[in-house]
């Protein structure tokens, strides 16, 4: 994937009046990024994830690791199986995933389950949490041949959950704000409509700076240990704040009664997040398998995301009831479950039956999902709630060092 600045604008015509429309029924005429994006994301018309248009996978704008093979999602097979004999092997054993994307993870695991491990397959319920429309019908053909479950987050009772949240690269597409710190202040970037004569670069949207639009903004760095107003912040420093991603595991918190939360996504701890010399965030814009830095053109047709703060998802999951229970990287985490047994079971056996495209294929499959540059070195947080202390004290495979 190549980082360039593009100068074309293939934004949807439609999406971009009912922003402007937005705009312009709103106090100052301006909104906050985080409305933008959230428009330009989840309209439920003409939003990108709505659109007709592939996204996900080689005819789209990104690969996620589910899409590189099935191996991703059976050695994490290997981690839900675990979790599941922690927890005494439960009669009912949930697991709900979160953005499912076209349900390709959802369908390995499952097969894999149903093959491998039939007795966990059979008291297993598979919830999908998906707000998509567009998606979830995709999902539900993809899916047709198990027993799957599609949910509101208002359809899951609190406190009812045995079994395991799990998400990848979901949080990352939750809608952040965006703030600059001016003469050691900080404030918030707005967006407004661009003047016609300013229109040259092709894009209808440009940023005001203000006050901040919601206090949380300021209390999210008290939350994760970032003072912002220290002298190593820079004028003109900018980056993001997902408030949304609080919300969301104030919500998985409630849901859940006793089990885990596995979170995977491409980021940070806030230390390193909200490092003095990242000075302009981390927000980048997919299209067509290219990542610029440019979110006010290709309106609709491009996916915009931020990177993770896992500080914040550990901190806020300790206020609502969650514990720590381990960091690492994916590479780690898969390696210790099962890659690097794949990798080298691929080296030593299957070059001899393969053709070899066949064997060079999966064979880049694996390293792709364990690559330090790439997906692995995506984070992976896990949260508990509900566990004994001799439960907590069964180290999840997962998490340990590899040797």
């Amino acid at each position: 994937m190549t980082v360039q600045q593009l100068d074309i604008n293939d934004s949807n015509p439609e999406l971009c009046d009912l922003i402007s429309e937005r705009i312009a029924a709103s106090p100052q005429q301006r909104i906050t990024f985080a409305e933008y994006m959230d428009l330009a994301l989840y309209h439920p018309q003409y939003g990108y994830y709505n659109g007709d248009r592939p996204n996900i996978g080689k005819q789209g704008d990104f690969i996620t690791s589910p899409h590189w093979s099935a191996d991703f999602a059976e050695v994490l097979g290997e981690q839900f199986l675990e979790m599941w004999q922690i927890l005494g092997k439960p009669n009912a054993f949930t697991i709900v995933e979160m953005g499912a994307g076209r349900g390709t993870f959802a369908t390995h695991l499952l097969q894999y389950l149903q093959r491998q491990y039939p007795d966990l397959f059979k008291v297993l319920e598979y919830i999908i949490v998906e707000i998509s429309p567009v998606q979830q019908a995709v999902q539900q053909q993809n899916l047709a041949e198990f027993k799957v479950k599609w949910c509101k987050w208002d359809e899951i009772a609190n406190n009812s959950i045995v079994g395991c949240f799990f998400s990848n690269e979901l949080v990352d597409a939750f809608p952040v704000h965006q703030f600059i710190v001016e003469q050691g202040q900080l404030r918030e970037i707005y967006v407004t409509a661009a003047a016609k004569k300013n229109k040259q670069s092709g894009s209808q949207f440009v940023e005001v700076v203000g006050e901040l639009s919601n206090h949380k903004i300021a209390e999210y760095f008290d939350l994760v240990g970032i003072d912002l107003s220290a002298s190593v912040y820079a004028d003109g420093y900018r980056s993001e704040v997902n408030l949304a991603a609080l919300d969301w595991i104030k919500t998985v918190a409630e849901k859940l009664q006793r089990g885990y939360v596995l979170t995977i996504d491409y980021g940070h701890p806030a230390h390193r997040y909200y490092n003095p010399r990242r000075t302009e965030g981390t927000l980048q814009c997919y299209y067509r398998h290219r990542y610029h830095s440019n979110p006010y053109i290709n309106v609709g047709w491009q996916d915009l995301t931020a990177h993770a703060d896992f500080t914040a998802l550990e901190k806020q999951g300790e206020l609502c009831g969650l514990e720590m229970m381990g960091f690492t990287q994916q590479a780690w985490f898969l390696m210790v479950l099962g890659v690097g047994d794949r990798i080298a079971s691929l080296s030593a056996n299957d070059a001899q039956v393969l053709d070899l495209a066949t064997f060079l294929r999966r064979r880049e499959a694996l390293y792709q999902l364990i690559d330090p540059i790439g997906l692995g070195g995506f984070g992976v947080l896990v949260q508990c709630k509900g566990l004994s202390e001799e439960e907590k004290g069964e180290k999840l495979k997962g998490l340990k060092v590899p040797d």
